[in-house]
């Protein structure tokens, strides 16, 4: 159990351009004390289930399952109490991303939630995330992030076509193979090109390249966890090929497969 603020103000986030941290809190925990910090850092506060009171800037907000939290750099925040809380808490420094993003920078606290699939799909994505900050994995980080931060619109209805976010939930599902193009372009009920063109203008990438960055993440958690041989974790990101395979393991990550699972295991 994990349930002490994150963001103690003697923190040094000086030389971090970003951090994520697992909440879990058994019960109803109220700090003793409670200290305001002011983050260098935009933070947020992504709650799975359970609760969290926090006052940014004199303003309460209560994050319920569902509900993302954003706090702007040097605002002042607190949290007041955590309930059966389980999700995340991090920042990240906006220098971080290479391309001015929509609400790459705020200036004021942001309160949005996320219901069902949505839900569900987020919160993989903030597990990704996590699993990429305890291995260094910056590649990856800098993606999520800006995968973060497109699903966020103050607009919401108008932010994402109903047929991307099918594909975004669909090849971000644990429980799912990594499919092809035509495979989502078919669950979401129009053509691969359609899909492409919607893809690549609402998050700036391909379907192709969310379909690997999301087979690369897999093989990275089987590499670092498992001894399955290297043909094995092909097959069970959904490449047939062991050859290519290794090329496209190494085109995204810069090491073979077999020398990425020396150094995490290692």
């Amino acid at each position: 159990m994990d349930a002490k603020p994150h963001w103690s103000p003697e923190a040094d986030f000086s030389k971090g351009k970003f951090f994520i941290r697992r909440m879990d809190t058994a019960g109803y925990f109220k700090p003793a004390e409670t200290p305001v910090a002011r983050l260098p850092l935009v933070g947020f506060i992504y709650v799975a289930s359970g609760e969290v009171l926090a006052d940014v800037d004199g303003t309460p907000f209560l994050c319920q399952p569902g509900h993302f939290l954003m706090i702007p750099q040097e605002v002042p925040f607190a949290i007041r109490y955590y309930n059966d809380a389980v999700g995340y808490t991090g920042g990240y420094d906006p220098s971080f991303l290479p391309d001015a993003k929509l609400l790459r920078y705020i200036s004021a606290p942001l309160h949005t939630a996320f219901w069902f699939d949505e839900g569900a799909f987020m919160s993989e994505l903030f597990n990704m995330l996590a699993n990429a900050y305890d291995r260094g994995d910056t590649t990856f980080i800098e993606k999520g992030v800006d995968l973060l931060l497109s699903r966020i619109k103050t607009n919401r209805p108008a932010s994402i076509p109903a047929a991307v976010s099918t594909f975004l939930e669909s090849v971000f599902d644990a429980e799912k193979m990594p499919g092809t193009i035509g495979g989502y372009a078919e669950e979401a009920g129009i053509s691969s090109n359609y899909l492409s063109r919607l893809v690549k203008h609402c998050t700036g990438r391909s379907v192709g390249t969310w379909i690997d960055i999301v087979r690369i993440q897999r093989a990275k958690r089987l590499l670092s966890s498992t001894t399955l041989p290297i043909i094995d974790v092909s097959n069970s990101v959904g490449i047939e090929d062991q050859s290519y395979f290794s090329r496209l393991f190494k085109k995204q990550t810069g090491m073979t497969p077999s020398a990425f699972r020396k150094r995490m295991q290692g």
